[in-house]
């Protein structure tokens, strides 16, 4: 059967209650000490983790942020390239005419107009070529700027450009060479950036040419091929059409290459950066990425993580061998501090351990002022003390023993004066002096109820009877003046009470109460009730004699629970009050009642002077039956 929580936490808490005290303070000195020591490294590697791919991120955003303006710098170059060159009234004259120019005209703008125009277009070495195709059949093309349109027709673009309505279109080239003719050579197996526009008519909607401005790619994505980058990054560019354009000779790519690492990274055209993590090959990389809208191109900076997640790994190990050398070191001074405070622990068990097998004359050599030394202190002294008390029980027992032999005569003597009390009894019945037969009955009934003191608790309905016994025979001496009344509840009969504690309360009662000289008739009335009030028993002893004067009746209340010494001093220099009483029966029974059932049990004093005297007895209500205690 499987264990519940809270027999498992029960099992828990013996087994670690079993464990040696040095090492449940080695783990508290683990969990107080240690853990949060590996917590807080713990944070710490992971702060130096995150910091590290947060500079190497930020370091290759910045990167691509740098090379974002530069091609926003080259678009604006080209852009401002294309203005001026549509912007010359000159060659738009000649793009524009309506019939052939004669070889003179023709000799004069070459030399004047065109010759001026080249030379300020291409006066920016990043500018690879400028041209404007046109389909005026009056214009005559001049090399390398202005040209026939027939030559680009072919181009798949080229549809695309007259669709934009003198919107500039951005294409990126594979061939950088735009025209058909390969004339060009090695340029023509150049990539490049190229601006194109249509220009038309200065009606605006006739379609004259298409301008072209050009620039190499290494040149417009000045970083990308850059030979200053950081060995474990590389800028990529990736155009509408899929293809990549790189170092591919970087240290990077020796592994894998650009396209096959790119097939990791999930090309976004959401504006600003975009970072994401992958792995290839056994190597940890890292991917910025950005888009440039108006080129249609994602410009990629791909990071080799592996050197930074090496060192991350180093600085960790180093970090974890610390941080266990440290535990290894505190540890073991942990327990050579420990060993050397627990051994005055040990040394004060031994000598518990000998004191247990009998040898209370052992040594407890612990000394010192810490709390190891006074716990010595103390044991000594509680040592001392139960080799006193040994002492004081032998010395008890001896009495006791002595105690019970003198009992064992007194009861032989009892047994005699019963004898003689019944013998005296018939003589008096035989005599007819039934007053003196049936006072003889009730003072053998109370010697037989004291004499035989078996038990400290009898059943209330006892100690009435003895009650009743003695208000018989003090009738005797008052000639019939005392009056008992009872009003006891039927479920008080078998109250526990203290014997011979009701007594002294009612012989108080007749002993005070007869000094009243104008009772009825000359008669004390004294009633006896008691009743259950919740788990208390409350009995009350009230007579109609001649009261307590109320100063001496706060001098009473307060002697019942005062210090032994203070009442003994108080007692002392009570002359007057021999003759009136010092109460000692009432704090008798107020301190038998207290040590038998607790403080809050006790008696109390009410009274008014030539009324009354009341003096009520609180109990627990408790059953006594056959001798054996029952709560109620």
């Amino acid at each position: 059967m499987a264990r519940t929580g809270k027999q498992r936490m029960t099992a828990v808490r013996e087994y670690i209650g079993s464990q040696p005290l040095q090492v449940k303070l080695i783990s508290s000195f683990v969990l107080i000490i240690i853990v949060p020591v590996l917590l807080f490294a713990w944070y710490t590697l992971r702060g130096v983790s995150d910091y590290s791919i947060r500079e190497l991120t930020k370091k290759n955003e910045s990167i691509l942020d740098i090379e974002r303006t530069n091609i926003q710098n080259n678009m604006e170059l080209m852009e401002w390239t294309g203005q001026i060159a549509l912007s010359n009234r000159e060659m738009n004259d000649y793009l524009q005419s309506q019939e052939d120019m004669d070889t003179s005209l023709l000799l004069e703008f070459k030399t004047k107009t065109f010759n001026m125009f080249q030379l300020f277009l291409f006066n920016n070495p990043r500018i690879t070529n400028i041209r404007l195709f046109t389909d005026n059949p009056y214009v005559h093309e001049f090399w390398p700027v202005v040209l026939d349109e027939a030559r680009i027709r072919g181009k798949s673009w080229y549809g695309t450009v007259q669709e934009q309505q003198g919107m500039v279109w951005w294409e990126v080239q594979k061939d950088g060479e735009l025209l058909s003719d390969t004339s060009m050579g090695a340029n023509g197996e150049t990539p490049m950036v190229s601006l194109l526009r249509e220009f038309k008519y200065p009606d605006d909607k006739t379609h004259n040419g298409i301008l072209e401005v050009s620039m190499e790619l290494k040149h417009f994505f000045t970083k990308t091929f850059s030979s200053v980058q950081d060995p474990g990054s590389r800028l990529l560019a990736v155009t509408r059409d899929g293809s990549v354009y790189t170092d591919s000779g970087a240290p990077i790519f020796q592994d894998k290459s650009a396209s096959a690492l790119l097939r990791h990274v999930q090309l976004s055209e959401a504006a600003g950066n975009r970072t994401s993590a992958f792995s290839e090959g056994g190597q940890s990389y890292l991917a910025i990425q950005t888009f440039i809208p108006e080129l249609d191109v994602h410009l990629v900076n791909l990071v080799n993580r592996s050197d930074t997640m090496a060192d991350i790994r180093k600085t960790r190990g180093n970090f974890v061998v610390m941080i266990i050398v440290l535990v290894a070191v505190l540890s073991l001074l942990s327990y050579f501090m420990q060993s050397i405070i627990l051994k005055r622990l040990r040394v004060l068990r031994d000598s518990m351990k000998k004191i247990r097998r009998g040898d209370f004359h052992v040594d407890v050599p612990v000394t010192g002022g810490d709390e190891v030394g006074e716990l010595g202190h103390h044991y000594r002294q509680l040592l001392r003390k139960i080799n006193e008390l040994i002492v004081d029980q032998v010395n008890r027992q001896a009495a006791s023993k002595e105690a019970e032999l003198r009992s064992l005569k007194n009861q032989i003597d009892s047994h005699f004066l019963y004898n003689t009390l019944e013998n005296l009894k018939m003589l008096a019945e035989i005599e007819g002096q039934y007053t003196i037969s049936d006072a003889l009955t009730s003072l053998g009934s109370m010697m037989r109820y004291n004499l035989q003191w078996t038990r400290s608790h009898v059943r209330l309905r006892d100690e009435i009877q003895h009650i009743q016994n003695y208000i018989a025979i003090m009738n005797i001496r008052y000639d019939g003046r005392l009056e008992l009344h009872l009003d006891i509840a039927s479920d008080c009969l078998d109250q526990e009470v203290l014997k011979m504690s009701l007594q002294p309360i009612v012989e108080n009662a007749v002993k005070h109460g007869m000094n009243r000289s104008d009772a009825p008739g000359g008669k004390l009335a004294i009633t006896l009730s008691a009743r259950i009030r919740y788990e208390t028993c409350v009995i009350e002893v009230t007579d109609n004699g001649a009261g307590i004067p109320e100063e001496r009746l706060r001098m009473l209340s307060g002697m019942l629970r005062m210090e032994e010494a203070d009442y003994q001093e108080l007692r002392s220099r009570m002359e007057t009050g021999r003759r009136e009483g010092s109460g000692i029966g009432l704090r008798n029974v107020d301190h038998r009642l207290e040590m038998s059932y607790g403080r809050e049990y006790g008696i109390r004093l009410e009274s008014v002077e030539g009324s009354f005297t009341r003096v009520v007895m609180t109990l627990p209500h408790l059953i006594l039956t056959g001798g054996e205690r029952q709560d109620a």
